[in-house]
């Protein structure tokens, strides 16, 4: 019935829009209507991940599902922006991705990553509220965009933390008129910035997820503070974040035989802290996080509360050479603990070091080559004591449009 109402609304604004009887209302000083300022962008990532590999079965199944046997040449991203201003005071984006796996063996299915609107206070749109499945803002790596990001993919120690970095929220943020012209100028002159999610910014979120029901009636709350500064003719941005709600294990995701609480709610909370030096040239970028959640423990096959821990330090050189970029880099992270939305709460422990290079020849195609030497244990109760370790050689091709 949704789908129908849809078609038919969209129809009808069709029909309306070609009979001449939507009116023309002048939202900004050129008088242009809502939809001429609609901007459509996106990109799309193709990747080979098995190149110079020593161990088939060593995979990670939250990055990129394309690792390890039986895996080719994948495409990771496949992403559609739509955004714009709706007047002075009211801004839209929806971002689908048609990139995703589905629960069988098929691949590419469209999937919705954000879909969300800005209401701001006033014009300079320093206070603002944004409704609708968003980034939670926990976490630098984590609001950067894949788009931007010089690994391939985001770090366990703190993107365990949110799937897909997105949720069912109401958020605040808040930040001065010039540092939102800052945080647009770190990404647009190439020095990795995670984009404008404010100064300040907090409020709550469903906790399951994004793309997953609310479960327990009980909503999580985050806040972050996250500040660039210009000190001589560098940018540093120190940040701190942190978050805490009750947690529900979906049945879903419980094997059958492994112990759990009665009402599957477990305290899923964190703290984190960030810094960023930005690549001019010489870059660093490091976050750590530490926290509590459910973790599955082999010695009882039971879901228990647990500790956690981990994060991850990158380093980066910008070279500007031929009119193209150039970015070297090295990422060491490391996890300890659960990952909530995995099966059984699956228990890890990550060490891997990851080293690399960006080209950027065109500002329309980026190509990065990435080593990466990784021992990961991961275990839950169908798949125990598995500690899997190697070295691959990951490629990857990326268009902006």
């Amino acid at each position: 019935m949704q789908k129908i109402s849809l078609t038919f609304l969209i129809f009808f604004l069709i029909i309306q829009s070609s009979q001449g009887q939507i009116e023309k209302m002048p939202y900004d000083i050129n008088g242009n209507t809502w939809f001429e300022n609609i901007k459509i962008g996106g990109y799309v990532q193709s990747r080979y991940n098995r190149l110079l590999e020593t161990n088939p079965n060593l995979d990670c199944s939250q990055c990129d599902k394309s690792w390890g046997a039986g895996n080719g040449i994948s495409l990771r991203r496949v992403r559609l922006k739509f955004s714009g201003n709706l007047g002075d005071y009211v801004y839209f984006y929806i971002q689908p991705d048609f990139a995703s796996s589905g629960s069988g063996s098929g691949q590419h299915y469209g999937q919705l990553r954000d879909a969300y609107f800005d209401v701001s206070l006033d014009k300079a749109r320093e206070f603002r509220f944004r409704f609708g499945q968003s980034k939670i803002p926990y976490g630098f790596e984590n609001m950067q965009s894949s788009q931007n990001r010089l690994p391939l993919d985001r770090n366990d120690g703190i993107n365990s933390s949110i799937k897909n970095e997105r949720e069912l929220s109401l958020l605040f943020y808040w930040a001065p008129q010039e540092t939102r012209k800052l945080f647009r100028e770190l990404v647009a002159e190439g020095l990795k910035g995670s984009g404008d999610y404010g100064v300040v910014g907090f409020g709550v979120f469903n906790g399951q997820t994004g793309n997953s029901p609310e479960l327990n009636d009980a909503l999580h709350i985050v806040g972050r503070i996250s500040y660039p500064m210009q000190i001589g003719n560098q940018i540093i941005e120190p940040g701190i974040q942190a978050y805490t709600g009750q947690y529900q294990m979906p049945r879903s995701n419980l094997s059958d035989g492994v112990n759990v609480k009665e009402n599957l709610n477990y305290l899923d909370q964190r703290a984190a802290a960030t810094f960023v030096l930005y690549p001019q040239p010489f870059g660093i970028q490091a976050e750590y996080n530490w926290g509590t959640g459910p973790e599955f423990n082999k010695y009882t096959n039971t879901i228990e509360q647990t500790s956690l821990e981990g994060g991850y330090a990158t380093l980066t050189y910008k070279i500007s050479k031929f009119k193209q970029l150039f970015y070297p880099f090295m990422r060491y992270h490391y996890y300890d603990g659960g990952k909530k939305f995995e099966l059984d709460a699956r228990s890890y422990n990550v060490n891997e070091l990851e080293i690399g290079m960006e080209w950027r020849p065109v500002r329309a195609f980026e190509l990065v080559a990435h080593y990466t030497i990784s021992s990961r244990r991961y275990e839950d109760f169908q798949n125990q004591d598995n500690l899997q370790t190697g070295r691959l050689l990951r490629l990857q091709a990326q268009v902006n449009f």
